[in-house]
């Protein structure tokens, strides 16, 4: 008898090729994400979950599904599951690092360009018919980005991605992140390490990536914004929670920064009464940083794979909670 597999949303391909060879594979076919209930619902009786970021993991899933023995996430992050929960049951935990990691560089650095030189705006004037001289020298002024100071919090794989974009600019790259990195790859990627206090004060642009945990919640809130330069950007593609977003609006409002970018934020799809979506000097996007069809396809590719290796009791390509091996071995999870 194959594996019972229950996926969360409809992925693309090649993860459903790749369940269904070795397992029974039931979708959750609904456009929106599915409520806690149905989740429950959808799991009973499964030996493994697909899930993604938008699905909350928690007790109340793994109570549902007792036989459950591994939660494959479609995502870089996995804050929305219970991994020490998951653990303590011994359940395998694993996620798609690495395989977003350009896609999301590249989209921070669509953000800076976009909030820097006033993009939306200027589409905005010529779409609304409201383009009534043809050149000015005033009209629509943006910032430089050539030559001036980015600063980057969290130099993981994709923060090191944005650092390596930068030197295309010449720009004078700084980063803070909790662990510092080898000399050798500061060398190598032409960053310096600062302070987060330093950094705050002297970046032109601050383009965030650190997950989202205890000690990075609200990170960025009123106190951070009145360090910075009241000429700097914020630009935020990790975790929305990451950025007290009522700081934000209020330090956008009163100009103690110039501007955002944003991909990601607390509540997700964003509240319509948000007073972000009022402010001119804000860039908004509804979390789509990874969202090309190389970066999708390689995390159901890779989401796909870590199932079913665990299930054939073999180590996946990216484990979260490695502490696991000393609850349930892999051959004792091994179903295929």
């Amino acid at each position: 008898m194959k594996p019972k597999v229950f996926v969360t949303r409809r992925i693309p391909s090649p993860g459903p090729e790749i369940l269904e060879e070795y397992c029974e594979v039931d979708v959750f076919l609904g456009e929106q994400p599915p409520k806690k209930e149905e989740i429950r619902i959808g799991v009973r009786g499964k030996d493994a979950l697909l899930c993604l970021l938008t699905d909350k993991i928690d007790r109340d899933i793994m109570d549902a599904a007792l036989s459950l023995r591994v939660i494959s996430s479609f995502s870089v992050g996995y804050d929305h599951i219970d991994v020490a929960e998951a653990t303590r049951r011994g359940i395998y935990v694993t996620y798609t690092p690495g395989v977003l990691t350009e896609a999301t560089a590249d989209f921070a650095w669509t953000l800076l360009m976009t909030v820097a030189r006033r993009i939306v705006e200027a589409d905005r004037v010529v779409r609304t018919r409201n383009w009534k001289v043809g050149w000015g020298p005033t009209i629509l002024l943006g910032d430089d980005v050539y030559r001036k100071t980015l600063g980057i919090v969290g130099l993981g794989r994709i923060g090191t991605a944005v650092a390596q974009r930068a030197k295309g600019f010449n720009m004078r790259t700084i980063y803070f992140d909790v662990i510092r990195a080898p000399l050798e790859k500061e060398k190598e990627f032409g960053v310096e390490y600062v302070p987060l206090e330093k950094l705050l004060k002297e970046s032109d642009f601050i383009s965030v990536h650190v997950p989202l945990m205890k000690e990075t919640y609200h990170l960025f809130s009123e106190a951070q914004f009145r360090q910075m330069k009241r000429t700097a950007f914020l630009i935020n593609t990790s975790r929305g929670a990451v950025v007290d977003e009522k700081a934000l609006a209020k330090a956008l409002q009163e100009r103690l920064i110039a501007g955002a970018a944003l991909d990601v934020f607390e509540k997700e799809p964003i509240d319509p009464d948000n007073p972000l979506l009022n402010m001119d000097n804000v860039v908004l996007a509804p979390h789509i940083a990874s969202a090309t069809k190389e970066a999708r396809s390689k995390m159901s590719e890779v989401s796909a794979k870590n199932l079913i290796a665990v299930l054939k009791g073999e180590m996946p390509l990216f484990l979260v909670n490695k502490d696991v091996l000393n609850i349930r071995s892999l051959p004792q999870v091994k179903m295929i």
